[in-house]
């Protein structure tokens, strides 16, 4: 039989040892999770640089980031609270491995209130008159819930004592013709559903802890009316982003409601991006985004038919047809991504092809293209 250490025999001792090896498995336990932490945060690591690598080719790598992005939060707050719970004495040694981030600055546009906290205006020791030396200050950032107003727009009406004519200013003009919501509003609930995405059911949830009710078919309704409005912008933002001489696009898909069915469909956002910064560009970026309910190729066409200069795309057939079927007073030239045609040899084949071509122009940059891709 193996050899078992001797245990001390009076209880005092043995309380003591059990509280030594109680502390010793929370430290231990500390370790692996701060490990496990320091594993995840290498995946993600390492997703996000094959993401660099391969680009849109493999759009599973934003799920798996998403999802360990949610794992290592779960991780990061697990190490706290395990690290709170433990005794100041029980992990001397762990607390100076324990890497905490930088802390930076608060910004300095932030508003700042200050709290002066004085302890007493007379000396403890003797009841003397204190001196203000200085003081010390730190600061803590708080959040300030949002909160509803009601804007009260008066007109007082005039009446002319003379002829007895009624004077009153027009009525502000509404975002939503006779609409309770103002601008401010709006943009919260737009903002939350698409860009947030938070679903207008749950936001009336939120805002019926406020006291509001808002149901979520008049936030429906709200969101419908303000797309509505806001289509002029849209018109602008694509007329100028179609202005370029040269213009970046892509497609990507986006789960659809299918109503009637209580599923999902597969719809498309088109991408169509202005940015000559790397190009010493003057003009600000922009990007416009087009939806349809497919990826047919009459999309792009009908997106494009007004556009006139180099277009730098991916290999989709849609797109082919734009440079083979483009009208004559708008031609559109194709700047081929050579990311995209990498994917489609291995450097066997990229050796024969090398080896097959001839010596003509196309040859050049064929080879040019084998070398660099070696």
């Amino acid at each position: 039989m193996p050899n078992t250490p001797s245990l001390p025999d009076d209880v005092e001792s043995l309380k003591q040892l059990v509280i030594e090896q109680r502390a010793l498995l929370a430290t231990r336990a500390e370790q692996l999770l701060s490990r496990d932490v320091l594993i995840e945060k290498l995946k993600i690591e390492l997703l996000r640089l094959k993401r660099m690598q391969f680009g849109r080719s493999s759009e599973s790598l934003d799920t798996k980031i998403a999802q360990l992005e949610l794992t290592l939060e779960e991780l990061e707050a697990s190490e706290t609270q395990l690290a709170s719970a433990l005794a100041p004495p029980m992990t001397p040694a762990l607390e100076s491995e324990r890497r905490s981030p930088t802390r930076k600055p608060l910004p300095a546009h932030l508003p700042r209130e200050t709290v002066t906290h004085q302890d007493t205006c007379r000396c403890p020791e003797c009841g003397g008159d204190l001196k203000r030396l200085g003081e010390d200050v730190s600061e803590v950032l708080e959040y300030m819930p949002a909160q509803f107003k009601v804007i009260r727009h008066a007109r007082p009406k005039l009446r002319c004592g003379r002829c007895q004519t009624i004077v009153q200013a027009p009525a502000p003009t509404r975002p939503i013709t006779r609409g309770l919501a103002g601008p401010g509003l709006l943009a919260h609930v737009l903002v939350s559903k698409y860009c947030d995405h938070l679903p207008l059911y749950r936001q009336s949830e939120i805002y019926a802890r406020s006291g509001i009710e808002l149901e979520r078919s008049t936030l429906a309704d709200w969101v419908g009316q303000a797309s509505a409005l806001l289509r002029p912008l849209i018109d602008a933002l694509s007329r100028y982003v179609l202005s370029a001489e040269k213009l970046h696009a892509d497609d990507t898909p986006v789960p659809v409601l299918y109503p009637g069915r209580g599923t999902t469909k597969q719809g498309r956002l088109w991408t169509y991006v202005r940015d000559d910064r790397p190009a010493a560009g003057t003009d600000p970026p922009a990007v416009w985004f087009a939806y349809s309910a497919d990826r047919k190729g009459v999309h792009p066409r009908t997106h494009l038919k007004d556009f006139k200069g180099v277009l730098q795309a991916d290999g989709y057939a849609g797109f082919e047809q734009l440079y083979n079927e483009a009208d004559p007073a708008h031609p559109i030239q194709e700047a081929a991504c050579w990311a995209h045609v990498r994917r489609k040899f291995s450097h066997d084949r990229l050796s024969t092809l090398g080896t097959i071509l001839s010596c003509d122009t196309k040859t050049v940059r064929a080879r040019s293209f084998v070398a660099a891709a070696r």
